[in-house]
């Protein structure tokens, strides 16, 4: 029999006195506490009802899943733990005294025993730094006191909450803890779903979880023979197996179908902006950005802080839709791909609220920038500029909807040179209405109104609706009513939200904000008259007929839009209650091959409009106070009606009957209180309006010279063009075949006397025959 001296005695009794009151049995947490201290890696953006949509890494300092339930882990695992590390866990107190003689025994011998630390003294050391083994093992201190937090844990927590505890917290292999990262990393799937072979694996990593795969492979073929009839268990085919699992990397650093927006939420509620890619594109948060409001302190299921380390953050997207637009994009750019298309956003918003339903940033496995928050990058948005142009010049009563406009060739005089806009089918439809330039998308009528209007109060203008243009309007121009400008998706989004709530501004947001802060931002008559024109699927036949994509069975307003060089393609449109937002394009900013707005982002448009009205119904705004519906007729050209009569929107006091040509242009009857609108008088002198006098004109090397003409235009009746004192036409427009040199070409009136001069010069003479791209031409 053993004998223990009383000096030894009394040696370990001070030793366990002293472990005690350095930490009193007071200080152990509770099972409630510990759970909700618990910190996993990653973040769980979750949508409106709480369904999970992206899990997204947040430490990389370890590798942490979710909480995990006991009921929710597999039966086998719960076996195999407990065979392996304790079996008689269900029996003991917090100490196993039967594992501890048999250790004493053993180190007494110099033999080799299981050791006696059982589930409760493990749990027990991992939630207490002060009991954990330092370099060279535990302490005499140490192991007294994780003895007595251990047999305090069995006192005060259930055996159930014990081993749920343990499973959580314990360290697996690597980086990894708790067993929803090791199921989830080396077998793909969640607790529940672990088979035997794959628990004695898991079992085995407890006891050494950084050993070598046949260390590995052997105790977890132990541990299977404990739990089967020891001639079933294969331990060569587990020994394959444990070396592919432990090879596995599953447990990406985030998925789901909202990686874009998880980011933007977290950096929303943190204090600080969120690192990511720079470059074109970049999707950098500000937590100052103008296009969203920020998240309110305890928003997203934290503990009431901004600051806060919650696991979820709950958000205002729709998961079925948010998975829909997803799948639409995808199907889309994969039709397209042919065309040099891999990129794609979409935005929806909730007209009320301004909250953000759907948040798509890329297109994902088909974007070669995938990072690239698409609905955040700026980009040229092209045509969807426009209805706020007309908007614009309706409400400052220099236009109606009736007026007529002239869609033909126009070179416009800048500081910078001459600007030539030209229309996306390169062809000119003459004298058209405002409800037809902008229901068709013709750029030439929208450069005049953009003339009427200036740039500078348009750009006030765009500034007005959320789009927050960097520059001047006089450093974008007369180009500014093409979309010249660069804007964020979700910023273009909101401003056609703005028109669907007849012209009140509020900032968008992915918290709920059922009580949105409203200001006037454009006329409410202008917004409804422009809403009008974009629901009406005759004013845009002239370019994309009756039977398009953008006709929908229920009502809404669309626009479309194609930046240079289809660089960028966009769909913008609202119903009554939701306003959808389309990017097309790639995010390199490389050219697209034959992209119209009809067949880009259009369809992606249209497939969200009809599934977000599969059973709710989508009704015409009410006209506001001050709008008149009055009678329309248009004069004729060639005894054809420029375009059929109707019934058409005015703001009061600028409707009349009739809208007849006048020496080439409209002339409609000024609106009262407000401007006359720019026409030609038909006794107007003769004047040469086009090129301006000083222009150098370039001819392009790539183009034969007989291939190339200069344009000449003006006004007057009865006009005689003489060349360097030759006539070579006659009429209002002229064409001639550029020779170089300078030159003098004069107008010469129905009187026969020189009503106008200008001088230019022609420079380049090369010929070489080569794809026609075009005279370019400049002032001095």
């Amino acid at each position: 029999m053993l004998r223990t001296s009383p000096s030894a005695m009394r040696r370990t009794a001070a030793v366990f006195f002293a472990a005690v009151c350095m930490h009193p049995a007071w200080a152990v947490a509770t099972f409630d506490e510990v759970k909700r201290d618990f910190r996993p890696s990653d973040t769980l953006i979750l949508d409106r009802t709480g369904e999970i949509l992206q899990r997204l890494r947040t430490d990389a300092a370890v590798r942490r899943g979710q909480w995990v339930a006991l009921p929710d882990v597999s039966p086998a695992l719960r076996t195999a733990l407990v065979l392996s590390e304790d079996k008689r866990f269900y029996e003991h107190s917090g100490v196993d005294w039967r594992a501890v003689s048999a250790a004493a025994w053993g180190n007494l011998w110099n033999t080799k025993t299981r050791g006696a630390s059982t589930i409760s003294m493990q749990l027990a050391g991992l939630m207490d730094e002060d009991w954990r083994a330092g370099a060279g093992g535990r302490s005499l201190a140490q192991k007294v006191g994780q003895t007595v937090s251990a047999q305090i844990l069995e006192a005060r927590w259930r055996k159930d909450q014990i081993l749920e505890a343990y499973l959580n917290l314990v360290p697996f292999r690597g980086e990894m803890v708790g067993i929803d990262a090791l199921s989830r990393t080396l077998f793909g799937k969640a607790a529940h779903g672990l088979d035997e072979r794959e628990a004695a694996l898991a079992a085995a990593l407890v006891r050494a979880p950084n050993a070598k795969v046949a260390q590995v492979s052997q105790r977890a073929c132990g541990v299977l023979r404990t739990m089967q009839a020891p001639a079933k268990v294969d331990c060569e085919g587990l020994d394959l197996f444990a070396a592919a699992a432990l090879q596995r990397k599953a447990f990406d650093a985030s998925e789901g179908v909202a990686p874009h927006v998880a980011r933007r939420l977290l950096a929303l509620r943190a204090p600080s902006p969120l690192p990511s890619p720079r470059g074109r594109g970049s999707n950098t948060v500000e937590r100052s950005d103008p296009a969203l409001l920020p998240l309110p302190p305890g928003e997203g299921g934290g503990e009431g802080s901004p600051n806060s380390k919650s696991p979820s953050i709950r958000s205002t997207l729709r998961a079925p839709l948010q998975r829909f637009a997803v799948q639409t994009l995808t199907q889309q750019l994969r039709e397209l791909r042919g065309r040099h298309v891999e990129d794609g956003a979409v935005v929806v918003l909730d007209n009320a609220t301004g909250e953000v339903l759907v948040w798509v940033g890329s297109s994902g496995e088909l974007s070669g920038a995938a990072e690239v928050d698409g609905v955040m990058a700026l980009r040229q948005p092209g045509s969807t500029l426009k209805p706020f142009l007309y908007a614009e010049a309706i409400a400052e009563r220099r236009i109606t909807a009736a007026s007529l406009l002239e869609d033909s060739s126009s070179q416009i005089q800048t500081a910078g040179g001459l600007y030539i806009p030209q229309n996306y089918d390169r062809q000119f439809k003459g004298l058209v209405s405002a409800r037809t330039a902008l229901g068709a998308s013709l750029n030439v009528p929208a450069v005049r109104t953009l003339v009427m209007v200036s740039p500078d109060a348009f750009h006030k203008q765009l500034r007005a609706v959320g789009l927050p243009l960097k520059e001047s309007g006089d450093y974008y121009g007369y180009s500014l009513a093409l979309g010249s400008s660069e804007v964020s998706l979700l910023s273009l989004t909101n401003a056609y939200r703005t028109l669907a709530n007849g012209g009140r501004y509020s900032t968008p947001s992915l918290a709920k904000n059922p009580k949105p802060v409203f200001r006037p931002a454009l006329d409410a008559r202008a917004a409804f008259i422009a809403t009008d024109i974009m629901a009406d699927p005759l004013a845009r036949a002239r370019t994309f007929g009756t039977d398009s994509i953008l006709a929908t069975r229920f009502w809404t307003a669309v626009k479309t839009g194609t930046s240079k060089d289809m660089r960028d393609n966009w769909a913008m449109g609202f119903s009554q209650r939701y306003t959808v937002g389309v990017w097309v394009g790639n995010a390199s900013g490389a050219p697209m091959w034959d992209v119209s707005g009809t067949s880009g982002a259009a369809p992606i448009w249209a497939a969200l409009m009809n599934y977000l009205h599969k059973t709710e119904r989508s009704r015409a705004p009410a006209p506001p106070a001050g709008l008149v519906q009055s009678r329309a007729q248009f004069g004729k050209q060639g005894g054809t009606p420029l375009e059929a009569a109707r019934s058409e929107w005015f703001i009061q006091g600028t409707e009349q009957a009739v809208f007849a040509m006048s020496s080439g242009t409209d002339a409609p009857r000024p609106a009262r209180g407000g401007r006359k609108p720019a026409n030609t008088e038909p006794d107007a002198p003769a004047r040469i309006t086009a090129p301006a006098s000083g222009t150098i004109i370039a001819l392009d090397p790539d183009i034969p010279p007989k291939n190339q003409r200069i344009s000449f235009s003006a006004q007057g009746r009865g006009t005689r063009w003489l060349m360097d004192g030759k006539e070579f036409a006659r009429g209002a427009q002229a064409q001639w075949l550029p020779w170089p040199g300078r030159h003098v070409v004069q107008l010469v009136d129905a009187g026969g006397k020189v009503a106008d001069e200008i001088k230019f010069e022609v420079r380049g003479a090369g010929v070489r025959e080569a794809s026609a791209r075009g005279a370019t031409t400049a002032a001095r």
